[in-house]
């Protein structure tokens, strides 16, 4: 390809003479705008599960430039996955686009440059290290977290990146994509049936964007079983090469259908029959895909929480649903998956300092989350489906006392489906919240 050629395939990626879509603004937005204008002009890495939206944050992220009055001459965006580029993937096709933009484009500031799925171009990060280097170029790559994270990424650009871990979209996200806005908290509760109805439809099909946009729900889950399928042979078999693809399908499909339980290595290995270390590798694979995540037994022994069962989380709901096994409905651990994501996204979003683990003492009293704010802990949350069962009610609040006296924390929440009070126990002020209003407080 000829230097025409290329800057006319790269025209359709790129707001040079057009306008594209971009989408619901999505939360990581304002994050990504401070990046790209910092002075540091570290390289801004926007990785997370597949079909979580980081094309489109890129390209918001460039949209919000231009309206401030960045010149589009000055902006490029190169999708690798763009079928022209398909037989060429490699270095010389990136310093052939790069030269062509700058010959063609002429920038006459610092560009901001966009290497959309970077991962297919072989040793890319030699060259997005010295275009950083030389302060050629504002610099945005995104591709798939597995990949993002390999070992001759982590070797080249050490101290030179920040990240924006994607998810799919949180449930005030999710709302926004429908136009549901509320100006007031009149207007939170005048539409709460309508809310409900919307948080029971995100449980059950997830937030991956394409999924909230389509109306079919036979398709819904379709498409996600496509996106997880996608996840496991792409994301992972094809990049550390795996060869017994079953057992790694089985180690997935115990996870998706376990979520919010406690696991160990060992237990799982027993249990599928699959050896420890087998175990062990591919959960790790699993992990840095993005799929899944894990959740520490909390104990001021660092010793005593690495040595203790971990809480396995998905990533979405929806893929739990499509994917695991089910045999009867399980709101409650739906519901606390979404509040253990709602947590992740908030600790990367507003509070770095912030951690979370569940607690269990030696009696199995357990709490769902501890949230722990810098050096103490700052809230205990229990996650309650039916909160109204008279037995159930006795279990949950007789270990969310004991958390508190134990880690002297008096901030106590049990998120229910629908049930708000406050009340007292055992001395004890108990703030009743539900999913709902948690998630968009």
């Amino acid at each position: 390809m000829n230097e025409s050629q290329i800057i006319q395939t790269l025209s359709g990626w790129n707001f040079w003479d057009r306008q594209l879509p971009t989408g619901k603004p999505r939360v990581y937005c304002k994050t990504a705008r401070r990046y790209i204008k910092s002075k540091s002009n570290k390289i801004v890495v926007i990785s997370g599960i597949r079909r979580s939206g980081k094309t489109t944050l890129a390209r918001q992220t460039v949209k919000t430039m231009l309206d401030k009055g960045l010149d589009v001459k000055n902006t490029l965006i190169i999708n690798f996955e763009e079928p022209a580029f398909a037989e060429t993937l490699n270095l010389n096709l990136l310093t052939k686009v790069y030269e062509s933009y700058r010959n063609i484009l002429e920038p006459d500031r610092t560009p901001i440059i966009v290497f959309d799925e970077i991962q297919e171009i072989p040793k890319w990060e030699k060259f997005v290290r010295s275009l950083q280097e030389k302060n050629e170029a504002k610099l945005i790559v995104t591709g798939s977290s597995s990949a993002l994270l390999s070992g001759e990424f982590a070797t080249v650009l050490t101290g030179r990146t920040v990240e924006i871990n994607m998810h799919p979209l949180s449930f005030s996200e999710y709302l926004a994509f429908f136009d549901m806005e509320f100006k007031t908290k009149a207007d939170l509760i005048l539409k709460k049936n309508q809310v409900l109805k919307m948080l029971r439809q995100y449980m059950e099909f997830g937030g991956f964007p394409e999924i909230a946009l389509e109306t079919d729900d036979v398709l819904k889950s379709e498409i996600t079983r496509k996106i997880y399928d996608d996840i496991l042979f792409k994301d992972i078999v094809k990049r550390w090469s795996i060869k017994n693809i079953g057992k790694l399908e089985t180690v997935s499909r115990y996870y998706t259908s376990n979520i919010s339980s406690p696991i160990t290595f060992n237990r799982i290995s027993k249990f599928l029959n699959i050896p420890v270390k087998t175990v062990e590798i591919y959960s790790k694979y699993i992990e840095k895909s993005d799929l899944i995540f894990f959740v520490k037994r909390f104990s001021f022994s660092v010793k005593e929480q690495e040595n203790s069962p971990r809480k396995v989380y998905s990533i979405d709901t929806g893929i739990v649903n499509s994917t695991g096994f089910r045999f009867r409905e399980n709101h409650g651990h739906l519901m606390e998956n979404i509040v253990a994501v709602h947590l992740k996204i908030k600790k990367f979003l507003e509070n770095p300092l912030m951690d979370f683990y569940y607690y269990k003492d030696y009696s199995q009293n357990e709490v769902d989350f501890v949230v722990k704010d810098g050096l103490k802990v700052s809230q205990l949350i229990q996650v309650c489906y039916d909160i109204e069962n008279p037995d159930t009610k006795e279990r949950e609040l007789k270990a969310l006392i004991k958390a508190s006296r134990e880690l002297k924390c008096d901030d106590l929440v049990v998120i229910t489906w629908d049930y708000e009070a406050n009340e007292v126990f055992k001395s004890k002020n108990i703030s009743y919240t539900p999913l709902w209003k948690w998630l968009l407080s």
